[in-house]
Order: C-alpha cells, then structure tokens, then sequence
C-alpha cells in the first residue's frame, strides 16, 4: 500500500509486491512480476541468423602469408572460413542452437535444411517489405546447429561472388526469420553499400529524398527488431565504404554491434558478436525525481524521464543525467533547501528470455546541499567520464557535433573541479583515458567525415566514425580503458 507519493500525489492501493530486498547501496529493491499467466517460452529457441554479403565486390583479394609463400584470397574466402569456425564452435558448445543462412547479391537466398529447399526471391519480391515479412514466416526455422552442421557448411563452401547488393532486403529477412524467438540474433556481414530499391544507400549526398527513404527504412527496420527482441549486429571489411552510419542505426537501436575488421581479423570480430548474448528484451528504464528536478536529453524530460533500451547484455551499463529544474518565477514547484531530503525512483521494465515481464523498482532519499566541495570530493570519475563518452557519441552520430562539443567541454569543467579535490594518481589517469577516448569529438572529428569543410550539424560519417561513435555510444567502463590501452602509441 502506498499512502502517499513523493513524485506526485495520493494514490490508491497498488500491486502486491515481492519483499523488499537490500539493492545496490541499501536501497530498497522490489521485484514484479507482471505477467503469472503469461507464456513459458523455452529460451534454447532462440535462434542465429548469419546474413553473408556475396556481391561481385566480394572477390576482391588480400594477400596472404603462408609457409613463406605469399598468396592471394577473396574476401569471401576469408569471410567463410570465419563463419565455418563459428559453426564448429557452436556445434561443440552449443549443440542446440538453432543457425540459420541467408545470402544476398542481386537475390537472396534463404538456405535450407536436410528436409527442406532453399527459398531464392529476387527482383519485384525484393521491393515489397510484407510480401519479404511473409515468405521468412513461410519459411521452416532451422532445427538445432547439431543435425544440420553438415549442410550448413556445404552451402557456405559452395557460394561463390556475383552480382549488386541487395542488402535491405536480406537483412529484413534475417530479422523477420529471428523474430520467431526474443533473443535470436542477426550477424550482417558485408563490404558494400545496399544498392538495390529497398533500403539503397548507393546514392550521392545530394539525392536527398532517397537517402532519406532509406534512412527511415532503416530506422524502422531497426525499431522492428527490437520491438520482436532480435539484436542485429553489422561487421564490414576494412577499407571498403559501407554507409555504416545509415546502417550502424540497426545495430545501435538493438543493442547489437557496429565493426569494421580485416579480413585476417573477421574470425575473432565474430567471436566478439557472439559473445554478447542478450539476457533480457523490451527493456525501458524510467527515472522519477520530486518536481523540483528533471532530467535531461530523455523523453519527457521533466521530472519524470524514460529510456527505450530495447536488448540487454550482462556488460550494459546506461547513465542518464539530471540536474535541478530552473526556477519560474511563477512556477508553484518550491526550489530545494539545504538539508531536505529528496525520493528518487529507478524503474526497470524488461521480458525474460522465458517470456516473464518483470518490473524492478528501486527507491532511494538523498540530502540536498549546497556545498559544492562536500560533493565534488566524493563524485565518481569514471561513471562521468562514461556519461560524456556516451551522451558526446549520441550526439554526434546524429550530426550534432557542436552540440556534443558543447557536453564534452561541460564535463571536462566538472572533472577538473573534481579533480582539485581528487587528485590521487588514479583520478589523474582516469582523467587522461577520458581525455583520450572524447578525442574524435573534441579535436578532429573532420577525420570521422565525409566533407572536410567546415563541421556542420548535416555531416554523414565515414564507416571509420561511425563504427567508433556507435561504440562509443554503446561502451561501458571496461571497454572506455581497454579502448585506450589499445589505442596505437
């Protein structure tokens, strides 16, 4: 029973809660559970889906040492052997999973199974989003990796390059197969950009219309995956030109991945894909603050703000910003006192990848002061250094580089005030790593460009800024100092 509300008013009675647990800190933590008669799904249905580009462009070559010989392999060579020790991997540890295979150039083909025929679809099919939706749902999902390993990799040694890049479709394909089970996820391995009608990134800058169709297509694209819990993840080949900016929104809005590799390298980049399993789906983080705060750059940012997080993995961490609200000389909200204490509320929503909707809900007091030194001395680095990597990306992969500019310069005021009362060896270095990774935004992000005329908040990035803003966007405490620990000297 809740008498009253710190956030807002009265309110009457509400749903029975688990105990109250010790969270992080002591806060109190409640767990719901949403849905007791909601389905039981078994999590092991999930399935991979690897979404291989097989385009003319994919029999460019590399060259190769072996036994001090120097030889020549195709880009899909590499891109094989990659995806084959994947599926032995697999098979060994994950017997059960069920691996799917579609391919694209000019058509699509979906791989069958012992049992079933391969689904080729191309030209007028590949431009018509529900008829593509209803030919994967027509298609038989791939039964566990354990009986069908051995077709699997006949068909990936079997493909051969030819033909344009009808990647839009593939990959709403792939997603539309995924979509089956919350959890499954798609690779899109490719060296090009889609060129064909559905999602065609082939244009020049100054097509607007068409760019912009594509860009919405993806967009929706990538909203459709997370709203069915598939995470989509995209690893393209150094040195090529992908539009990793219109199609990295896929990854960024699943959760899933943005890379670029060598061809040597595609293996382990893989390795890295799969190690990410998502572990809940659908979830949204909600912030509650007394009406004197609000929050900032979320939905309804008042004092109430809310997060679309869509795909979790057991590495995501998220951090929001707030601050107190501007006084309206004719606003009823009171400004806050020195010793008040204020609620603060974390709302997590999320889906089990066994079909349970669970609501966590964790609530907390803290004192209001007006002593700076008091909380500067005790502010947390690392998790500012994380906010502005984070917040200074989200802004620039949209094109806001002044803006994030603008946040980057605002947190570094913040930690050199810090750091004046913090000046430990670690603070310092932790400081540097910030410094460091903030880089590309604050001093040369005319690297990360298309235009190298004046930065402008309609810049597209190059596959090389793309891949390190959606990571940066996406990147946690651990890989903010692995970053720069492996950043060339």
């Amino acid at each position: 029973m809740v008498n009253s509300c710190s956030f807002c008013r009265p309110a009457g009675p509400s749903a029975p809660a688990a105990p109250s647990a010790p969270g992080p800190a002591g806060v109190p933590d409640r767990l719901f559970l949403l849905n007791p008669e909601g389905p039981h799904l078994d999590p092991s249905d999930a399935l991979l889906i690897f979404c291989i580009d097989i385009s003319g462009s994919m029999g460019i070559t590399s060259p190769v040492s072996s036994d001090d010989k120097t030889i020549y392999r195709t880009r899909l060579q590499f891109v094989k052997d990659a995806v084959l020790q994947c599926v032995q991997r697999l098979c060994y540890q994950q017997p059960e999973l069920r691996v799917g295979l579609i391919t694209f150039n000019n058509q699509v083909t979906l791989h069958g199974y012992e049992g079933s025929g391969s689904r080729l679809l191309g030209d007028a099919e590949l431009i018509d989003s529900e008829y593509l939706k209803g030919a994967a749902s027509a298609f038989l999902s791939p039964p566990p990796l354990c009986q069908t390993r051995d077709r699997l990799q006949r068909a990936l040694l079997g493909l051969s390059e030819g033909g344009s890049t009808a990647l839009g479709p593939a990959a709403l394909l792939a997603i539309a197969m995924a979509s089956r089970q919350a959890g499954s996820k798609v690779i899109v391995c490719t060296d090009g950009k889609a060129n064909t009608d559905l999602g065609n990134l082939e244009v020049e800058d100054h097509d607007a219309h068409t760019l912009l169709s594509s860009t919405i297509f993806y967009q929706d694209l990538g909203e459709w995956a997370a709203s069915k819990g598939v995470t989509v993840s995209v690893l393209s080949i150094e040195g090529t030109d992908c539009r990793l900016d219109e199609l990295g929104r896929l990854a960024d809005r699943t959760g899933g991945k943005v890379l670029i590799a060598s061809p040597q390298n595609l293996h382990w980049e893989f390795e890295k894909i799969l190690e990410d399993q998502a572990i809940a789906t659908h979830c949204t983080v909600t912030l509650l603050f007394p009406q004197s705060l609000c929050l900032r750059g979320e939905r309804e940012a008042e004092h109430k703000g809310t997060r679309e997080v869509g795909n979790v993995s057991p590495h995501m961490e998220i951090t929001l910003q707030f601050g107190a609200k501007e006084q309206d000389p004719e606003s009823a909200v009171p400004l806050l006192s020195a010793g008040e204490r204020v609620s603060v509320q974390l709302q997590l929503r999320y889906r089990l990848r066994d079909g349970r909707e669970m609501l966590r809900v964790l609530t907390a007091q803290r004192e209001v002061t007006h002593d700076s030194s008091s909380v500067l001395s005790s502010l947390s680095l690392a998790i500012i250094q994380l906010n502005s990597s984070q917040a200074g990306a989200a802004l620039a992969v949209r094109g806001r580089f002044q803006d994030a500019r603008a946040e980057g310069d605002a947190q570094r005021l913040l930690m050199d005030r810090a750091l004046q009362h913090n000046c430990s060896a670690e603070e310092e270095q932790i400081y540097d790593q910030w410094k460091k990774t903030m880089e590309p935004i604050h001093g040369s992000i005319h690297d990360y460009t298309r235009r190298k005329s004046v930065v402008s908040d309609s810049q597209p990035l190059t596959d090389k800024g793309a891949a390190l803003l959606y990571g940066m966007k996406h990147s946690n405490t651990n890989s903010i100092s692995l970053r720069d620990k492996q950043r060339p000297q």
